[in-house]
């Protein structure tokens, strides 16, 4: 499967994005989403994660939304409230995995499938 990611952008403290991930190759409607972000001179770090429910990184609950839509094989990371050290290269990843697509993986190390990022700025 091959994962494409988009939504990223510029924008203000307090601003929403809204970042795609969207799959192509086959359907991935059991397979659990991951989204990862990475910022510059730290190391990738979990964010949201949606398998058989959804999961969120302390930094992010209740202001990050993760979603699915079968239809459109496409994973959303609906983001409001956005912070400056929100900044980073998001991924997004994929796996088939049993475990994973039932209790939602945090782990990078273990997902196959990434996407190639794309870049959110949060000015102050």
């Amino acid at each position: 499967v091959q994962l494409q990611a988009s939504g990223g952008g510029l924008v203000q403290a307090g601003d929403s994005l809204r970042l795609s991930c969207t799959a192509s190759g086959r359907a991935f409607s059991t397979y659990s989403v991951g989204w990862f972000r990475q910022a510059p001179g730290k190391d990738r770090e979990f964010v949201a994660v949606i398998s058989g429910g959804t999961y969120y990184a302390d930094s992010v609950k209740g202001r990050f939304t993760i979603s699915r839509d079968i239809a459109k094989n496409t994973v959303y990371l609906q983001m409001n409230s956005l912070k400056p050290e929100d900044t980073a290269v998001y991924y997004c990843a994929a796996e088939n995995d049993l475990r994973c697509s039932t209790y939602g993986c945090r782990n990078q190390y273990d997902y196959v499938y990434w996407g190639q990022g794309t870049q959110v700025t949060v000015s102050s």
